[in-house]
């Protein structure tokens, strides 16, 4: 549970050397820029070099019309290439126009081609009429009404019989509506319309072009061929232009992308007459390698200073973890990363995670499936979760083999056992003389992992010079000794016969404590050296802190209680598997097609369940339970100028 070793860099040189400097600097791959400001506090003088990214227009541009056009060029390395600013806004100009004419090439014949197959569904409707549409629509004392009507309206209709004109010709229909015309007299055509709008008449556009609607079908028919292979080789001029053009693309995309990283760091140098400063941070082990580059470089000044000194800047983290921890590195990111002398939780979280995943959904057969899951969600869509997984369901196989559950088969295991000489597997789960012991069990990991959450925080506190929390905290000294001593006082009046609770104990290890708590807020300003460490009044500190006692009491129980899904999902796991098995023998007889298909299917339903439902409980434990009380999660990743190549 470590974060990398940061330093604080200055950069100082004359403005000739400017670029020299962000070069190396940019890429180096392992510098993070920082305000000049919050490292001096007197910049008067100074003024910044720029406001503006000049890279920013044309990489967006070149970047736009690439999307457009679905294509994905690769970063590439280019540090032996150096046009001009000129010369690549230029390029992704003309780059730009190029791609967006071979995009309106192709879309311009798409959207014919959707034109002809949109009319060409309109006018099959209309097949039967033997009419030149456009002569009906440009009838002079008549309008008609091509369009379409919900089948229920058509019964409808003879609520109007009494009307002539409210008459609908019908030429086709299909499952949900009737197609055909209507057709209204010049003086009452509003009339008519707004019966048939309450109708829910849908009106369409049906071309005329004086050609009856059989002869547009077969006019449709021949040009959507046309237009298809007009897609067809708008998308072989795009290929071909890609083909002829993409390494060149490749590196002024990436020069691009480059020099508006590097602009990054410019942005934030300030420059005072002739000379210039840069500031950021550089983790300890690329410090000597990136202290040598730019001493190569005339009239550069570099000023080095460890990050634990300069804990007012806020120095950016770097999580360094063991294989083991590396994937939870992606809960930890989620919370929020540690400040710089905040412990990383990452490794306490792998662990704690992996371990209670596996004792809640304990199954040798469902875990190996959910290996599979896992090694193909990474390996396939590289996605964070499934590297998680994998060592989660390597878990949920161990706890499941101690459980001997095989695909709900409580039993599948008890010839391992006994070659191991047991009479019976160790955890009969459905057992109700196992059930307390399950809760027990849950509760008791329960109040351990407290305990360990609490020594954490009590570390941290006294890495961060904060006596106050180390001592008085709900979470600290003061609170680990109430919380033990009411949970040791409960265990041994009521399961282990040992009159614990005397008035000494009550009074020194329950009591005591409970005050330093209340008074944590003052005790504890006093202790850290504060001068005004006294509450403005005592009376209303009191009063308020009665009531958020009553708040911190409850934390200790519910904190602890959450526990107890642990054992909970153990019993649920075996219960859903029993309802699996109860519906498997009412579809057939036990081992037959019929019941290994309920199984499966069963199988499949508690799998899923139970992997989204046991992930989220866990995460839950791990951030509400755990993290409250030793992290706070309120560091800056560290985040380098770094051009990521493919």
């Amino acid at each position: 549970m470590a974060v990398s070793s940061m330093q604080a860099v200055n950069v100082i040189g004359l403005m000739e050397h400017i670029d020299e400097a962000i070069t190396v600097l940019g890429e180096s791959g392992v510098f993070q820029p920082d305000e000049v400001t919050n490292f001096y506090k007197d910049v008067t003088g100074f003024t910044h070099l720029q406001t503006k990214n000049s890279y920013a227009e044309p990489l967006t541009n070149l970047k736009a019309a690439l999307n457009l056009a679905k294509k994905k060029i690769p970063i590439t390395d280019v540090s032996d290439f150096s046009p001009s600013f000129e010369e690549l806004e230029s390029f992704s100009e003309t780059t730009t126009a190029e791609i967006d004419s071979l995009i309106d090439e192709r879309e311009t014949a798409k959207a014919k081609l959707d034109s002809a197959k949109h009319n060409l569904s309109i006018a099959e409707h209309f097949a039967g009429m033997d009419v030149e549409i456009q002569k009906v629509l440009d009838m002079e004392f008549m309008k008609a009404r091509f369009g379409r009507l919900p089948k229920d309206s058509i019964q409808k209709l003879e609520a109007y019989k009494d009307n002539e004109y409210v008459d609908f010709a019908i030429c086709t229909e299909d499952k949900t509506h009737s197609w055909g015309v209507y057709f209204a007299p010049i003086d009452m055509v509003d009339e008519i319309d707004k019966i048939f709008e309450g109708l829910y008449f849908e009106p369409t556009d049906l071309v005329g072009d004086n050609e009856t609607p059989s002869q547009k079908i077969r006019d449709y028919k021949t040009a959507i061929p046309i237009y298809e292979q007009e897609i067809a080789e708008a998308d072989k001029h795009m290929n071909e232009y890609f083909y002829a053009n993409s390494d060149m693309i490749s590196r002024y995309l990436s020069k691009l992308e480059e020099l508006y990283l590097y602009a990054g760091i410019r942005s934030k140098a300030l420059q005072h007459n002739n000379s210039f400063i840069i500031v950021g941070w550089v983790p300890d082990e690329n410090k000597k390698e990136l202290k040598k580059q730019l001493k190569q470089i005339r009239s550069i000044e570099l000023d080095f200073s460890d990050a634990k000194d300069e804990l007012d800047k806020h120095p950016p983290v770097k999580l360094k973890n063991c294989f083991l921890a590396k994937p939870f590195e992606y809960y930890t990111d989620m919370f929020g990363v540690p400040k710089y002398n905040e412990i990383d939780p990452t490794l306490f979280v792998a662990i704690t995670y992996i371990v209670i995943f596996g004792i809640m959904f304990a199954d040798l057969g469902q875990g190996f499936c959910l290996l599979l899951a896992g090694i193909l969600m990474w390996k396939i869509k590289k996605m964070p979760i499934g590297k998680i997984l994998i060592s989660c369901s390597v878990s949920a196989m161990i706890f499941g083999t101690i459980f001997g559950s095989v695909f709900g088969f409580e039993h599948a295991l008890d010839w391992f056992f006994a070659m191991l000489g047991f009479k019976e597997k160790p955890m009969q789960v459905m057992e109700p003389k196992h059930t307390m012991s399950i809760i027990f069990v849950a509760i008791g990991i329960g109040i351990t992992l407290m305990v360990v959450a609490m020594l954490l925080n009590i570390y941290t506190s006294i890495r961060q010079r904060d006596l106050g929390s180390a001592l008085f905290g709900t979470s600290g000294l003061a609170g680990m000794v109430f919380y033990c001593s009411v949970i040791a006082g409960i265990v041994c009046e009521l399961f282990l016969g040992i009159h614990l609770m005397t008035i000494a104990y009550i009074l020194g290890l329950i009591v005591l404590p409970f005050i330093l708590i209340f008074f944590a807020e003052p005790l504890g300003d006093l202790v850290n050296g504060e001068k005004d460490w006294q509450p403005e009044s005592w009376g209303g500190y009191i009063v308020e802190n009665l009531f958020e006692s009553i708040e911190v009491i409850l934390g200790y129980v519910t904190n602890t209680m959450s526990f107890l899904r642990v054992g909970a999902f153990v019993l649920v796991h075996a219960g859903m598997m029993t309802v699996v098995f109860v519906l498997a023998n009412t579809v057939g007889p036990e081992y037959s097609i019929g019941y290994f298909i309920v199984v499966i299917i069963g199988n499949i339903i508690v799998m899923a369940l139970e992997a989204l439902l046991v992930s989220i409980q866990v995460l839950r434990l791990e951030y509400y339970e755990m993290f409250s009380r030793f992290y706070s999660g309120e560091g800056r990743p560290f985040e380098p100028v770094k051009i990521k190549t493919e």
